[in-house]
């Protein structure tokens, strides 16, 4: 038990950065422990800001329910680019070429500016637009349109949130990716009711204060992780001489980045249609829905860290060239992970209902949310043991 307890403490101080020697058990221990947890945070921000903004009113949790769907398309974009950073990185970490590490670690942020800038106009100039072609109404587009314009304005936070913890991940230091997110989600758990509600002399702004609270809270986890990626002692450091355009670099992380993001486009597309449909049966089952994937998101994203450290000894011992190395890392990895989320798959169908039952009492939406929830939580669960 003291040994476990002081690998656990290891893990958070996140000392060790290469992992192409020793146990691999160890080295899966030692990187999923502080990218489980940084996921968890992400997804205890998922439930809270639903419990919140479902306070408000029904429009308020549809409006999101609608907006989350346009914004999976993003998440996809960052997720894949973050995942073609840390291969990148990791596999230069591994053949201890640092220095090219870093100049792929700007190319990346800089691939990742570029395509939010793009996507940051379009959102603010149609998003009224976006949710009425999503089958939102006219009372809840004159509500909620305020949640839209800035979760999609503010979308290069999101992005560089993912990113940047992706080059430090593939850099080996999980425990930094990890204090990143505790950071911007903490935030946005304690400004998400204060922006809300009006608490003290801040303004009630309904549920855009939800997404002006995840814009803040985001924006200053990507401040600190530039600080991680500048300062002195650290492992991959971006210095001035980085700062240039290298096209075969950014050519590179678009065709690896492209294969992660691919297969995330085809769920959040199925994402968008499916909510499509859904938003014509009311605004109720819309939240009701919303609310499902929130608590989904709350299992998935930490079955994403488990993934996220096989990812990283993936690249570092092909790196090394160590490939059965790499080949033993993905299978234990995978392991683990269909042993947490078929015990959380089982937990969801049984206790649907007394899940809803925080949230909101409306039976409509409960009675839409735990359908939702046991009819999608097998196969999606599945799924993601697949990925």
């Amino acid at each position: 038990m003291r040994k476990l307890y002081h690998l656990f403490l290891e893990a958070l101080k996140g000392e060790e950065k290469s992992y192409t020697t020793g146990s691999i058990t160890r080295a899966i221990v030692l990187l999923s422990i502080p990218m489980v947890l940084e996921m968890a945070m992400e997804s205890l921000f998922a439930v809270v800001d639903a419990f919140f903004v479902a306070k408000i009113s029904v429009d308020a949790v549809a409006v999101v329910g609608l907006t989350e769907s346009v914004l999976t398309l993003i998440y996809s974009l960052a997720i894949g680019l973050s995942m073609a950073a840390t291969a990148m990185i990791a596999r230069r970490i591994g053949e201890e070429h640092p220095e090219e590490a870093s100049k792929a670690a700007f190319q990346a942020i800089l691939l990742g500016v570029g395509i939010s800038v793009v996507i940051s106009i379009a959102g603010l100039i149609w998003a009224e637009d976006i949710l009425r072609l999503l089958g939102g109404s006219e009372q809840l587009i004159a509500s909620g349109i305020g949640y839209t314009r800035i979760a999609l304005g503010s979308n290069i936070v999101i992005t560089l949130l993912f990113l940047n913890n992706g080059i430090l991940r593939g850099a080996g230091d999980a425990a930094a990716a990890m204090r990143v997110l505790w950071l911007a989600n903490g935030i946005n758990i304690v400004l998400d009711p204060i922006l809300i509600f009006g608490w003290g002399p801040f303004p009630e702004m309904g549920v855009a204060g939800a997404a002006m609270a995840t814009a803040i809270g985001r924006g200053i986890g990507v401040l600190y992780q530039f600080y991680l990626l500048t300062k002195e002692g650290s492992r991959i450091r971006i210095l001035w001489r980085h700062i240039q355009v290298q096209a075969e670099v950014i050519k590179r992380l678009i065709n690896v980045g492209a294969t992660g993001a691919g297969q995330f486009i085809i769920a959040s597309a199925s994402w968008i249609f499916l909510i499509t449909i859904i938003a014509r049966f009311g605004s109720e089952a819309v939240a009701g829905y919303t609310i499902a994937i929130r608590l989904l998101v709350f299992t998935i994203l930490p079955s994403w860290g488990i993934a996220n450290a096989a990812a990283t000894l993936v690249g570092q011992n092909l790196g090394a060239n160590h490939p059965e190395r790499a080949e033993t890392s993905v299978w234990q990895a995978a392991r683990y992970n269909m042993y947490f989320l078929l015990t959380v798959s089982v937990v969801y169908f049984f206790a649907a209902d007394w899940l809803l039952s925080f949230f909101t009492q409306e039976e409509a939406v409960v009675k839409a949310g735990v359908t939702s929830l046991r009819i999608i939580c097998t196969g999606y669960v599945f799924l993601h043991t697949a990925w």
